[in-house]
């Protein structure tokens, strides 16, 4: 069995901003050197599997044919058993094609309407993660990571994304939504998959989170662009649009330095021009803004 070593450069076969920069945050303490399949210009494939693991698998499969290198691919999703396991790995296809999650929470909630399975405390439901390391020559292994919880109605909280702001795990009486991200991410389905994945492929790295942090304060100017960047591109809700600016609130107050326009009339004017050039895009309107918003503060 092949294992991974501190300096692998290692493709994150997604096209999914927020989905990449959560793994990325996995990996970096291991010395990989992560790029993601967008960037490499690696075309997505159909998922056509009828299983996470399926898609995953292909995923991966796809990227490490096309890269020459070692690849990792996340296919997860929400099941809810009042719909027998729906949306499943119909998941990300319910938002559509602009991956408006408000529509799919509103679609997910009038389903389970419709089989009555708004009964307290809320429908039974888990998130599910499968990871999957494929290798240029064929090689590949699958890693599965799942939270329990149930569902609420309305969604609450701005943070996280996809169906976030309604999932409550258990023992917990916030959202995903509502949680700060390090409380998500010690329970996260994800995170739980890639317990997995770093017992057996990573056991002969140490973590190195200072080395880690340090290579992240000599490559950027102390902004976390990445992270704003991510969740710029993941966002699809009122909720999560207002906490967005909050945290361009904070991060104002805290590297203001760098920012480009500082003065309202600036970052007025540099806001108005990014929305002007923004391209025709069928992602929500929050989303459009957010990613404007951001931009206004980095460029003229």
């Amino acid at each position: 069995m092949t294992k991974l070593r501190r300096g692998t450069r290692l493709v994150v076969a997604s096209h999914n901003p927020g989905k990449v920069w959560e793994i990325q945050q996995l990996i970096e303490p291991y010395g990989l050197d992560a790029i993601s399949a967008g960037d490499l210009g690696l075309a997505e494939p159909e998922e056509s599997e009828p299983t996470f693991a399926g898609n995953a698998k292909l995923k991966a499969v796809a990227a490490a044919t096309g890269s020459g290198l070692p690849a990792l691919a996340d296919d997860s999703g929400l099941e809810v058993d009042c719909l027998g396991g729906a949306p499943g790995i119909y998941s990300a296809r319910w938002a559509g094609p602009g991956k408006d999650f408000g529509l799919a929470m509103k679609r997910l909630g009038e389903e389970i309407t419709s089989r009555n399975g708004w009964v307290a405390p809320g429908p039974r439901a888990n998130f599910i993660s499968v990871l999957c390391l494929a290798w240029p020559d064929g090689e590949t292994r699958l890693f599965e990571g799942k939270v329990f919880g149930h569902l609420v109605w309305p969604p609450r909280g701005g943070n996280g994304f996809g169906y976030d702001p309604m999932f409550v795990p258990d023992g917990g009486t916030e959202t995903f939504g509502e949680m700060q991200p390090e409380g998500k991410y010690a329970i996260s389905h994800r995170t739980r998959a890639f317990a997995a994945f770093k017992a057996a492929m990573l056991d002969a790295i140490t973590p190195d989170a200072i080395a880690a942090k340090a290579n992240a304060a000599t490559t950027g100017t102390g902004r976390d662009l990445a992270a704003f960047s991510a969740a710029a591109a993941s966002l699809s809700t009122r909720a999560e649009s207002a906490a967005f600016i909050a945290r361009l609130k904070d991060d104002l107050a805290v590297h203001g330095s760098d920012w480009k326009n500082v003065t309202l009339g600036a970052y007025l004017d540099a806001l108005q021009r990014q929305l002007a050039e923004a391209p025709a895009t069928e992602e929500p309107a929050w989303r459009t803004l957010a990613k404007a918003l951001l931009a206004a503060s980095c460029h003229d």
